[in-house]
C-alpha cells in the first residue's frame, strides 16, 4: 500500500461524519468482526511520518474532557438523525492518542491559566497565572517582565513563522492569552483590572501584550472576542482606563493591517492585501454556538479565515483555535451549550482538516481541563442525549430512588442543584435549551474537573502522542515537530 493511498485512506475516515456497525443499529456478529477487522487494518497500514512540520494547529476543547467528548459525539450523531453512539467527532480518528495530566503545581484540580501555559510554554505552573515560572507567585510583579517564560509563538516567530489564535473566548481570557503574554494574575485582562501598586511593579496589562514585538513582527491574526479590554472607556462599551485604542494601534503600527468586528466584515476581507487581522466580535465572550447570531462568524469561519492568512508565509505557521465557550457552557450547568460548542469545535477541526497537507501539518486537540459532568443511567442507544433516562426493553422513564424520572447527563455540583425535595421532570422541560442538568452540591459555578483530558494527534511527529503524560509534554511534542528552540537559538 503506498503512502499516498494510506494518507487517502486515513483523511477518508477522519472526514466521515460517523462509523456505523452496519445500517441498522444493532449490527450483526459478523458486521462487528468485520469493523474490528477494519480497524485492525486501519491500525497496521499506519506509517509514521518522522518529518519536521512545517505547520502546527493546536485545538484546544477548554474543559472538553472525556465525559463530554462522549456527550459531543451522540449530540452531533443525534443533530444528523443518528443515534449518536456510533458516530466520532471529526478528531477521534485520529491515528495518535494519549492521555494528559492537568494538575497545576499548587493545584489538584487544574485552572486554564496555569493548563494554557503548560501547553504554550513547556513548563508546568501555579494556578491562576499566565506564562510565569513555577516559582513565581500569583500577583507577584517584582521583575515580572525577567521572569516570563517563553511560549512557543516567540520561538516561532523569531525563525519567521507566522502566528495566530483563534477563540470564542475573550482574546485576554487565560487560554488565547497564554499564546501571547505573561501576567502573574489570568485576571489582569485590562489595564482597569490591574492594581496600582502592580503597575508601580512593572506589571502590564493582558490586552496591551497584543501589540508586543515577540521576537518578530507579533501575530499575523487574532480572531475572538474580548472588545472591551482593547477599547478606551467612553467608547463603546470600552474598559481601558489608560485612554488606549488598542484596535486603532493595531492598524496603525503594522503595515496592511485590517481591523473588523462583524463577520460580514470579515468576509470581506481581501487577504490577498492583508499582513495582519485582528477581529473582535464581542465586546466580552463571543456568543454560544446554538444560539449565534449572523452577525457572529461561528469558529469553523474564523478557523479557516486564520489558515488562510498563516499560509500565505512559505516557512510556516503555528495556530492555536479555541472551543473556549465549552468551558462557559458547564460552569452554568448548561449541557446544552457545552455539547453544542463542543461540536462547533468538532466542525473547526475538520475544516483544517480540508485546508491542510498533514504531510507537513501537525495537528493536535485536546482540553485544558475537564469538568465535573458526567454521563450515566442505563439508557438505551439513542435516547436522547439531552432527555430522561428510558432503560432498554422499557417504554416508561426510569425512577430514581425518589420515584421520579432523572436525566442521562448530571454535574457534581453547580448550580442546577436542588435544595430540599427533588422535582419531577419531564422530557419537555429537560430537553429546553434552558435547562440546567441537576447536581448534587450547590454551587453558582460548577468547577473544573481533575482527571486526565484526551489528546488526539495527526501529521508529522504525532505518533509522539502516545501512553499518559504530563500537559508540559504537549509544547514538547509542538517544538520537536517544528524543531523551533534549536532554529530560534542560531538567530
Amino acid at each position: 500500500m503506498t503512502k499516498g493511498v494510506i494518507r487517502g485512506f486515513i483523511l477518508a475516515a477522519i472526514l466521515s461524519a460517523s462509523g456505523t456497525a452496519a445500517d441498522d443499529t444493532i449490527g450483526t456478529t459478523e458486521s462487528w468482526l468485520k469493523d474490528g477487522e477494519n480497524a485492525i487494518a486501519e491500525r497496521a497500514a499506519y506509517k509514521i511520518n518522522n518529518k519536521r512540520a512545517k505547520n502546527v494547529i493546536l485545538f484546544v476543547g477548554d474543559g472538553m474532557g472525556v465525559s463530554t467528548l462522549t456527550a459531543a459525539r451522540i449530540l452531533e450523531g443525534q443533530l444528523r438523525g443518528e443515534t449518536g453512539e456510533e458516530n466520532y467527532l471529526s478528531f477521534e480518528k485520529f491515528p495518535n492518542t494519549a492521555l494528559v495530566k492537568t494538575y497545576n503545581v499548587d493545584a489538584q484540580v487544574a485552572d486554564s491559566a496555569g493548563t494554557a501555559s503548560a501547553l504554550n510554554t513547556g513548563i508546568k505552573t501555579r494556578i491562576g497565572v499566565i506564562n510565569t515560572p513555577p516559582t513565581q507567585l500569583q500577583k507577584t510583579c517584582a521583575d515580572d517582565t525577567f521572569t516570563a517564560v517563553t511560549p512557543l509563538a516567540y520561538y516561532a516567530e523569531k525563525i519567521g513563522l507566522s502566528t495566530g489564535i483563534v477563540s470564542t473566548a475573550r482574546l485576554t481570557h487565560a487560554t488565547p492569552a497564554a499564546v501571547y503574554a505573561h501576567s502573574p494574575m489570568r485576571d489582569w485582562e485590562s489595564d482597569k483590572d490591574v492594581p496600582a501598586e502592580a503597575k508601580e511593579a512593572g506589571c502590564r496589562d493582558i490586552a496591551q501584550q497584543i501589540l508586543d514585538p515577540m521576537m518578530g513582527n507579533g501575530l499575523e491574526v487574532a480572531l475572538g472576542g474580548g472588545r472591551a479590554n482593547f477599547l478606551p472607556t467612553g467608547t463603546g462599551k470600552g474598559k481601558r482606563e489608560d485612554g488606549r485604542n488598542i484596535t486603532e494601534e493595531w492598524v496603525a503600527n503594522n503595515k496592511n493591517a485590517v481591523y473588523v468586528e462583524n463577520a460580514a466584515d470579515l468576509a470581506a476581507v481581501d487577504l490577498s492585501k492583508t499582513d495582519k487581522l485582528l477581529g473582535l466580535f464581542d465586546n466580552s465572550h463571543m456568543q454560544f454556538s446554538a444560539s449565534r447570531s449572523d452577525e457572529q462568524p461561528e469558529l469553523a469561519t474564523m478557523t479557516e479565515t486564520a489558515i488562510n492568512m498563516l499560509s500565505k508565509n512559505k516557512n510556516g505557521y503555528y495556530l492555536m483555535v479555541e472551543g473556549g465557550r465549552i468551558d462557559h457552557g458547564h460552569h452554568a450547568g448548561s449541557a446544552y451549550n457545552a455539547l453544542n460548542d463542543a461540536v462547533a469545535l468538532s466542525a473547526a477541526v475538520r475544516k483544517a482538516m480540508e485546508m491542510v497537507d498533514l504531510d507537513e501539518t501537525l495537528i493536535l486537540v485536546t482540553a485544558d481541563h475537564s469538568h465535573v459532568f458526567t454521563i450515566a443511567g442505563y439508557p438505551k442507544r439513542g435516547n436522547p442525549i439531552f432527555g430522561l433516562v428510558t432503560e432498554v426493553h422499557e417504554s416508561e422513564h426510569a425512577l430514581a430512588g425518589d420515584h421520579k424520572p432523572y436525566t442521562t447527563l448530571g454535574y457534581h455540583n453547580g448550580p442546577g442543584a436542588v435544595p430540599g425535595e427533588r422535582p419531577e421532570l419531564t422530557d419537555e422541560q429537560v430537553q429546553d435549551p434552558k435547562f440546567l442538568q441537576q447536581s448534587l452540591i450547590p454551587r453558582g459555578s460548577e468547577t473544573h474537573g481533575g482527571e486526565d483530558v484526551a489528546l488526539f494527534g495527526i501529521g508529522p511527529r504525532s505518533h509522539f502522542v502516545r501512553g499518559t503524560m504530563e500537559q508540559n509534554v504537549v509544547f514538547h511534542i509542538m517544538d520537536n515537530a517544528l524543531d523551533l528552540r534549536k532554529r530560534a537559538a542560531k538567530k
